[in-house]
Order: C-alpha cells, then sequence, then structure tokens
C-alpha cells in the first residue's frame, strides 16, 4: 500500500513519518484505546480529547464512520 502523509493536526496523533493507511489506522485506534475515548454506551461513538478536536473539525463527537471521512482530508 502506498504510504500517505499525514498533515500537521493528524501528526499529533499518529506521528509525521509517512506510512500506508491500515498502519494510519491503527496508530489511530490504537491511541483511542489508550485514552479512553471510544463512548462508553454507543460504542460507535468516539469522543474527542483536544488533541482529535482539530483533526475531527472541531467536533467533539463523531462516529466511526465518519472519523474515516475526516482522517482521510488530513492525509496527502
Amino acid at each position: 500500500m502506498k504510504p500517505v502523509t499525514p498533515d500537521a493536526k493528524l501528526a499529533a496523533v499518529v506521528g509525521s513519518t509517512p506510512l500506508p493507511r491500515t498502519e494510519l489506522t491503527k496508530k489511530l485506534w490504537a491511541y483511542i484505546k489508550k485514552n479512553g475515548l471510544q463512548d462508553k454506551k454507543v460504542r460507535t461513538q468516539i469522543n474527542a480529547d483536544d488533541t482529535l478536536k482539530p483533526v475531527f473539525n472541531g467536533k467533539s463527537k463523531v462516529s466511526m464512520f465518519e472519523m474515516t471521512k475526516l482522517v482521510s482530508s488530513h492525509v496527502s
């Protein structure tokens, strides 16, 4: 898979080195789980902390499906 480069906002979560999209997703989920950001009741919702809010365009909650779309706008 071709590596993608995260922008500065996403790099704060996954690092700035180019990596395949699959690895980027793994690192993003590792961050979400490590910081307990998956909603306890609605498991498909991700609660953004101060680091993830810029990646989620300022939203405090997004669905897993919306997260994928938002993250795509932060890679080149």
